[in-house]
């Protein structure tokens, strides 16, 4: 049997985060721009010669390796159930396919930093199950399959565009609503993508995340009709649609201005989305010499991009590094899933 492997991109989000989580895309319709980057989540599948149904997985990441005797061993108790629910939705039902799995992980970001990284790999793990079962699912339906992993089977609260993201790659506007959601991949000039590029500092703020607390409560404020909720969302989605257009204009400088104004509408969603340290962490940066930036994920730390002066790139990099900070080198990634095959 071939070993299988997966890779699919981390995302960085720059307008409408927020606007994918249920239930605001199915009210009022949500949109989101984002765009890909050169960190990845990894998965390989081998399949074994038994036919007990075994798995076995690891995680190069936690240096964690762990059997599954029988399919009924696969429960959810926190340990690897992302794994675990990747191969109860995808693993084919029935005595037919009963091969022994084993499954390796790695990813370039761990859970928690805000680039997506669980909703990548369960792309990554779709990916790997397409190619082992040899199916033709669209990009669409390899999101949709990572979406049912996380949201439906493990319950974890979220939106859509991390999935989105790893399955299309590149820089994408997407749009949400109760029936279906639209990816519109964006032909941007490698002048305006190359400046946009070296203009982008990543940085880790040196704090994790918890995004299901804070996504549990922008929904309640959402659902109990709390008027600055459902406006600051109103505004986001609006913002997503403006920085967009300036991105196909090719009007770099508007996007600093954009990034600042979706940060300071972000935190207006709920409580717990910053707090002193990052605050301190953007005024800094901002002092340095960046135009405008945000935490790219639902917030409370994390990674937070910052659109800086060209020529004050270095003093916003020295910036963050004083703060606490670290800079991640990473360029722009057009190709979202890749599988192949080692005989």
């Amino acid at each position: 049997m071939p070993i299988v492997r997966a890779k699919a991109p981390l995302r960085i989000s720059f307008a409408g985060g927020g606007t994918d989580v249920s239930p605001y895309p199915e009210e009022r319709g949500g949109a989101v721009l984002n765009c890909t980057i050169s960190r990845y989540a990894y998965a390989t599948l081998e399949a074994g010669p038994q036919d007990d149904g075994a798995v076995s997985v690891k995680s190069l990441d936690y240096n964690l390796s762990v059997n599954y005797a029988k399919p009924e061993d696969l429960v959810y108790n926190g340990e690897l159930d992302l794994v675990k629910a990747a191969v109860n939705v995808l693993r084919p039902k029935g005595s037919d396919r009963r091969e022994s799995l084993r499954l390796s992980l790695h990813s370039d970001a761990p859970v928690g930093t805000g680039l997506g990284s669980s909703s990548t790999m369960a792309v990554a793990l779709v990916g790997v199950f397409q190619r082992y079962l040899r199916e033709s699912w669209t990009s669409y339906e390899v999101a949709e399959l990572a979406y049912r992993i996380e949201r439906g089977e493990l319950r974890l609260k979220g939106g859509r565009q991390d999935m989105y993201a790893a399955a299309f790659g590149g820089f994408n506007f997407m749009e949400f609503d109760s029936t279906r959601t639209i990816v519109t991949p964006l032909k941007i000039s490698a002048e305006v993508t190359n400046e946009l590029a070296y203009r982008l500092l990543l940085a880790y703020t040196g704090t994790s995340h918890y995004s299901d607390d804070i996504i549990q409560r922008q929904q309640a404020s959402y659902a109990h009709k709390e008027g600055s909720t459902a406006r600051a969302l109103d505004a986001t989605k609006a913002l997503a649609i403006d920085m967009k257009n300036e991105l196909l204009r090719g009007n770099i400088d508007a996007m600093g201005r954009l990034l600042d104004e979706g940060w300071q509408l972000k935190k207006q969603f709920t409580e717990g989305i910053s707090n002193p340290q990052i605050d301190q962490f953007y005024a800094r940066a901002r002092a340095a010499g960046a135009l405008g930036g945000k935490l790219v994920g639902s917030g409370g730390g994390g990674y937070i991009l910052l659109f800086c002066d060209f020529a004050r790139r270095a003093e916003v990099a020295k910036a963050v590094q004083a703060s606490g900070g670290t800079v991640t080198d990473f360029s722009l990634e057009s190709a979202g899933l890749q599988t192949w095959e080692l005989r």
